[in-house]
């Protein structure tokens, strides 16, 4: 008979733990569960596996099998060495005794350990779904908001492939690559699990003004040369509504001046910086072009002197 390597079929090394193991099963069963999976081996490998969680989960077997040494290889010829098998007791030296029946398990198995610790059964898809029971698996899609709706909150409907719809409310501060989760929501589970989580990555659609960084909205204000000059109390939009912000004189394009609160809100709540940027009007009239011949001439200014 051909010798297994339990590890090697559960993708585990000799030292995994037994979580490691389990971890690695169900996710190996999950992807070659008969009712589910397209592989065209998938009954032969969710044999397999669970021949080998079998063993590797029980850590009296699991010794055992062990103390065959990690020099044997799958697929080799394999006979149980002398003394292993104890005819008089009825069991392995390893103590475990024989079940009715194969099980539905391999020679190799039933050399070592005298039968499969499964009552007999008919061989086949429904006996196999019946041994295995695992939670569904996660999902996630991304789900695409306003601006606004990141600073207000949100109802939003889901509809997905399979028709299956959800109402989802969006709690109000919702950031970009946030990861909601939806509990239950997700691949339905086998064998009697329970279904899956349902992950939404929120993602925010690009705004005509605001920008994000963090929690914090960016704005650029346009303002006059005048008002950045002498100073102006100018009405600017946040997401919360709009409000008046004070440009203090002198102002030059670039200065940002927070609104502090006015971000997105959370345990910290961001705040607005309002970016002024100094916007110069059109020369495209001679009453305009002679208003500039008169600045150049009565304004001594060159901002290009620290470059001298």
């Amino acid at each position: 008979m051909e010798y297994k390597d339990y590890y090697k079929i559960l993708g585990v090394d000799r030292k995994a733990t037994t979580e490691q193991i389990k971890k690695n099963y169900r996710r190996l069963a999950r992807k070659y569960h008969p009712d589910v999976s397209k592989e065209p081996n998938a009954e032969e490998r969710f044999k397999e596996l669970g021949e080998a969680y079998e063993v590797l989960r029980d850590s009296e077997k699991r010794g055992a099998y062990d103390q065959l040494g990690a020099n044997w290889r799958a697929g080799q010829d394999f006979r149980p060495p002398p003394g292993w098998q104890d005819p008089a007791r009825g069991h392995t030296t390893g103590g475990f005794r024989p079940a009715p029946g194969s099980g539905g398990f391999s020679d190799f198995f039933e050399s070592l350990f005298g039968g499969g610790g499964f009552a007999q059964a008919p061989r086949s898809r429904s006996f196999e779904a019946r041994s295995f029971e695992a939670v569904g698996a996660d999902q996630q899609t991304r789900l695409e908001i306003t601006l606004e709706e990141a600073f207000q909150g949100a109802r939003k409907s889901l509809r997905f492939e399979n028709g299956k719809s959800l109402d989802v409310r969006l709690p109000a501060g919702a950031t970009p690559g946030q990861r909601i989760r939806l509990a239950g929501q997700g691949s339905p589970g086998m064998g009697g699990g329970s279904a899956g989580d349902l992950y939404l990555e929120v993602q925010i659609a690009p705004h005509d003004y605001f920008r994000l960084d963090g929690r914090d909205v960016l704005l650029e204000l346009p303002v006059t040369p005048w008002e950045a000059a002498l100073g102006a109390t100018i009405t600017a939009p946040t997401l919360g509504g709009k409000v008046d912000v004070k440009v203090p004189a002198g102002s030059g394009s670039g200065r940002k001046l927070r609104l502090k609160g006015r971000g997105l809100p959370g345990g910290t709540p961001g705040d607005q910086m309002v970016i002024v940027q100094i916007h110069t009007p059109p020369a495209d009239t001679e009453a305009a072009r002679e208003v500039y011949r008169r600045m150049a001439e009565e304004l001594p200014f060159d901002p290009r002197s620290h470059l001298r």
